[in-house]
């Protein structure tokens, strides 16, 4: 996600939603001050090429602007973004959201996320757990939880001021709760939200471990009508012996279970997940499992990550998959998933959709996440389409 300008701040944020969320919290905090944001990514050699060719791009674009990098990437590696002549300032993760990182008086109230049709509101930031290929930790930290009263004065907030739809971020999400009074959990705080802000009209969650979803979590996911037939799961694998070498929590039919369990609950739910390919040790009988997951448990949003060795972590130290075996089992993985994914929108023809209207004004996203371009509508709005076409990546409606 990038947002540009010709004056006044440049952010340019990189990977997760919760960058996107801290992201608009250093554009209050600079005001309208010039300047240049990378708010960068770690979790593959690829995120951080990515986020060395945005700094080049925005210095090119204005050559005088004061250009800052923060996020992961700066955080587990600061000299060397230190080291590129582009660089001015380099913020760390931990001091990302300090005022006097950005030369600010105080804090300044929580981002209203204006011009965007949904707004994202961070619950919890870092990891606790030590999967062997993520280097993410290093770059976020001990896992931490906001407080519920906060979530929910800022949700109410975005909804006062017209946002028809949030999106709960975190980088652990389903670990929320632990560490404060209490022990609450994820289920718990979407329950407080929903009954304490009811004219927020859709709920959505970002990404969340399978196996951490509990009683209360799976009741607001399958039996809240305000909350988005969405879900999406960080899997990574369906072989065990590669989930066990990834140091996950969860066997392959953990995840083939919770899916049931939720189709079961509520047919209509939309399933995405997060697979890797080429882990260290993958045999051809390891990856075909992970390829039948896709089917397994439904997957119609495929995130694809080819394997990327990061060092410091575990996995770097394990026997490695050829490079050119890696990217042909992505692309494979990928061809799996824009069938599975194509398949869906084409049995949505003909249904009826509630679709919030995104930039530039002509497309948006039903509640099941599927992307439909529709006839021009304002941004932030929700409008209902009957789905006339699909081709294979998006729907087409017109109004019903």
């Amino acid at each position: 996600m990038s947002l540009l300008s010709t004056s006044g701040p440049d952010i340019v944020s990189l990977g997760c939603r919760l960058n996107i969320a801290e992201s608009e919290n250093i554009r209050a905090l600079l005001g309208g001050r010039e300047a240049i944001v990378i708010n960068s990514c770690a979790v593959t050699a690829e995120a951080v090429r990515s986020t060395r060719r945005a700094i080049r791009r925005a210095r090119a674009r204005r050559p005088h602007a004061p250009l800052y990098v923060t996020g992961c990437a700066a955080t587990i590696d600061p000299q060397a973004f230190r080291g590129m002549v582009e660089v001015d300032h380099v913020v760390p993760n931990a001091a990302k959201l300090a005022p006097e990182s950005w030369g600010a008086a105080a804090a300044p109230a929580p981002p209203a996320f204006t011009g965007h049709a949904r707004a994202f509101v961070e619950v919890q930031n870092g990891c606790d757990h030590g999967c062997t290929f993520c280097i993410i930790p290093a770059g976020r930290g001990a896992s931490r939880s906001l407080p519920a009263g906060g979530v929910i004065e800022h949700v109410r907030a975005l909804v006062d001021g017209g946002h028809r739809e949030v999106v709960l971020t975190g980088v652990d999400l389903t670990s929320y709760g632990p560490d404060l009074p209490g022990r609450p959990t994820l289920g718990a705080l979407v329950q407080r939200i929903l009954a304490h802000v009811p004219q927020l009209e859709r709920l959505r969650l970002s990404s969340l471990d399978s196996i951490e979803i509990d009683d209360a979590l799976f009741e607001v996911l399958t039996g809240e009508d305000r909350v988005m037939p969405h879900v999406h799961l960080s899997l990574q694998a369906g072989d065990d012996m590669v989930l066990k070498r990834m140091k996950r929590r969860h066997a392959r039919a953990d995840a083939i279970r919770i899916v049931e369990r939720l189709k079961a609950a509520r047919p209509d739910i939309a399933i995405g997940a997060d697979l890797i390919a080429g882990f260290p040790t993958e045999t051809p009988e390891m990856f075909a499992n992970t390829a039948r997951l896709i089917e397994d448990c439904d997957i119609v949003f495929a995130h694809i990550f080819p394997f990327s060795a990061r060092e410091g972590t575990p996995a770097a130290r394990m026997p490695q998959v050829e490079p050119e075996v890696i990217r042909a089992r992505a692309a494979e993985l990928r061809a799996l998933g824009e069938a599975r994914k194509a398949k869906w929108l084409s049995d949505l023809v003909g249904t009826t959709q509630r679709v919030l209207v995104e930039r530039p004004g002509d497309r948006g996203h039903a509640e099941n996440f599927a992307e439909i371009r529709l006839p021009p509508a304002a941004v932030g709005s929700v409008a209902t389409v009957r789905i006339t076409a699909a081709d294979g990546a998006i729907l087409t409606g017109i109004p019903a």
